[in-house]
């Protein structure tokens, strides 16, 4: 059988590992085949070989049974290989249609002919139901229309094989629904799709064939026709994967969160959260559930003092902290995992190490007389390397460097380790493993019991369902409803994150 993507025996070395072993991976034209595997398992390095990004130390690459040599992304596109990356290349100040002809402008008489531009991406976002607006600034739409963007630009340049790297760690579950019928429409056209994702649902639900690699090696390829999602979760794992659920009785004590009346603008100075009311107890989990867009982001930043507020008040364990600085807010009692791990998660330039102690560096023992204990910082990062399974070649190596699920590893081992009164925790599985998600839940649950308060906002329903006690459904900026987890259903919380707090309530 010929295939339009070959990759044999490929072997990929960075200093103290090994990330691609000896990885054979063969896609079928018109199928969407699933790459799958833990967070660190040589997957987007796989891909970043065949997009030209990385050059193998050993193997070879066919494509549609030639084989060539990928020494940059524009060969790979010229072969008709386009890459969705999971870190979106936009620039926010340009528009839509300036990031899609970004390097491939349209001219006429040697000028940019930017109304030809706008045509063509109009007619691609029409024909792929994309619904995107070609003069809109990037830096004013959704980051779910932004990956919209990101998949243009690989269509805009004529590619007929599309690697999508965790393509819906950043969506909401209807813009999941509505990629997958994207998916769906390309491959009926001929094109086709390698898929990095680590939901199993959605491999069930789209993919054709699924290669599953471990550790760097690849461990089999299955048809999804032939396979159950325990049967993937296992190979991918290595063993038999346990999802955690809040099965313990519910008893909150004292508050520790109390939000009254908050106003919150977005960069555009719109109100989106607008007169919201929240508590959130010791000994509670509490879900936000909502469609993006709604308030989430603006919510969590005020609460951590990245955003500030118009009106209404945040208390923190008794302590006003409203428009307080980051560190006092933190020092109050917050742990913050936040949905944006480059943005405010991490210092990518700085080492593991130094990323662990972000929060604690100017404490005991970490520091004395301004001056850094780099030994007592190397123990503890060493210790939560271990603990929360970050795989890097060394806690020296910089945090831009890991894949993105062992750097959100290393963000919710530093705020867990803190054990905060109140835990932030937005889209903390978000680009994880099943094996990674099972460990974080955990913890999770650990903290809830411990008697601390968690406020979990996450786009996965199951998430909200299995961790939470209550859930606070947000709408146009305000909590419109609070709901016990054990006496709803994620057709309940559609129907409220849609607004229709009535047909829930009367049905």
């Amino acid at each position: 059988m010929s295939f339009v993507i070959e990759m044999r025996n490929i072997r990929k070395e960075f200093p103290g590992v090994v990330a691609n072993d000896n990885i054979t991976l063969q896609v079928e034209k018109g199928e969407i085949h699933a790459l799958l595997g833990e967070n660190g398992a040589g997957k987007s390095t796989l891909m970043n070989v065949l997009f030209g990004l990385y050059q193998p130390d050993k193997g070879e690459i066919y494509v549609k049974g030639k084989k060539v040599h990928i020494s940059d992304p524009n060969v790979a596109n010229e072969l008709g290989i386009g890459m969705v990356h999971q870190h979106f290349m936009l620039i926010d100040k340009f528009t839509v249609a300036e990031n899609i002809i970004l390097g491939s402008e349209p001219t006429k008489y040697g000028q940019l002919n930017l109304k030809e531009a706008i045509k063509v991406v109009q007619g691609l976002s029409d024909k792929y139901n994309l619904d995107v607006n070609p003069m809109e600034k990037v830096e004013n739409i959704s980051v779910g229309m932004q990956q919209r963007v990101e998949i243009l630009k690989t269509l805009y340049r004529g590619s007929d094989i599309l690697i999508f790297d965790e393509p819906t760690a950043v969506l909401t579950p209807q813009e999941i629904k509505e990629l997958m019928n994207i998916m769906k429409t390309l491959v009926q056209e001929g094109k086709s799709i390698i898929l990095i994702t680590h939901k199993l649902k959605e491999i069930m639900e789209v993919c054709h064939r699924c290669t599953v690699i471990r550790l760097g090696k690849s461990i089999d390829t299955v048809h999804i026709s032939e396979a159950t999602p325990d049967q993937l979760a296992t190979m991918m794992v290595g063993r038999k994967v346990d999802i955690k659920v809040n099965d313990q009785a519910y008893d909150p004590k004292e508050t520790v969160l109390d939000i009254r009346g908050l106003k919150v603008l977005d960069s555009r100075k719109v109100s989106t959260v607008d007169g919201l009311d929240l508590k959130v107890h010791g000994h509670e989990i509490v879900g936000i559930a909502g469609v993006d867009g709604n308030g989430q982001t603006e919510l969590v930043e005020a609460i951590a003092g990245l955003r500030k507020i118009k009106e209404g008040s945040i208390s923190l364990n008794g302590q006003d902290v409203t428009n307080k600085r980051t560190r006092k807010i933190t020092e109050a009692g917050l742990g913050y995992i936040p949905e944006d791990r480059h943005k405010h998660g991490l210092v990518l330039d700085f080492s593991v190490r130094e990323n662990i102690v972000l929060q604690t560096y100017y404490k005991n023992p970490y520091s004395k007389a301004g001056i850094l204990n780099n030994k007592k910082i190397t123990k503890k990062a060493k210790e939560l390397i271990k603990e929360y399974d970050v795989r890097t070649p060394s806690e020296l190596t910089l945090a831009r460097s890991l894949s993105g699920g062992n750097q959100q590893k290393a963000i919710i081992a530093r705020e867990i380790d803190r054990s905060p009164e109140l835990l932030i925790a937005a889209q903390p599985t978000r680009g994880l493993d099943v094996g990674a998600i099972e460990f974080i839940h955990g913890k999770l649950l650990a903290e809830r019991n411990k008697g601390k308060a968690v406020l979990l906002v996450s786009f996965e329903l199951d998430e909200i369902l299995n961790l939470s006690d209550r859930i606070a459904v947000i709408y146009e900026g305000k909590i419109i409803d609070i709901v016990n987890a054990k006496e709803t259903n994620e057709n309940e919380l559609g129907l409220l994150m849609a607004g229709h707090r009535k047909a829930v309530k009367e049905g």
